[in-house]
């Protein structure tokens, strides 16, 4: 059993997490990290990166769902990143909002590298966020 609370099982577990929680699962990948942190303190910045990096992939898939939705009316959300463009995905870490923002920009087929570059900015900022409380 000790195994499970191994640097690679609680890596692999935060990245996962991070992945599900970017979904519309609702998962808290915030703790995920918290509790990897507490228990591997010398984690920090793979930590940081391997939550980051789950949290982009939830994104995108969200993203790509939204590329697949048939035009209908758009949403509310649609709007915001029309006005906007692929800067307003700094803000796809907020719960709920964060989702439809992955869903707008993909039904409106922004270019993915930029889609991805920020929400990574964004989800990077609020992860090292989390992580400095951890450290106290």
């Amino acid at each position: 059993m000790d195994w499970l609370f191994s640097p690679e099982a609680s890596l692999a577990s935060l990245l996962l997490a991070a992945f599900l929680a970017a979904t519309l699962i609702p998962l808290s990948s915030e703790a995920a990290l918290f509790a990897v942190l507490k228990l591997h303190q010398d984690l920090l910045w793979p930590a940081i990166g391997i939550a980051t990096l789950g949290n982009t992939l939830g994104g995108l898939t969200s993203y790509a769902i939204g590329r697949l939705i048939a035009k209908r009316k758009p949403l509310k959300q649609v709007e915001r990143v029309q006005r906007y463009g692929a800067p307003i995905l700094v803000f796809a870490w907020l719960p709920l909002v964060g989702d439809a923002l992955c869903v707008a920009a993909g039904w409106l087929k922004l270019n993915w590298a930029a889609v991805a570059a920020w929400q990574a900015v964004g989800r990077f900022a609020r992860y090292w966020v989390v992580s400095v409380g951890a450290q106290w």
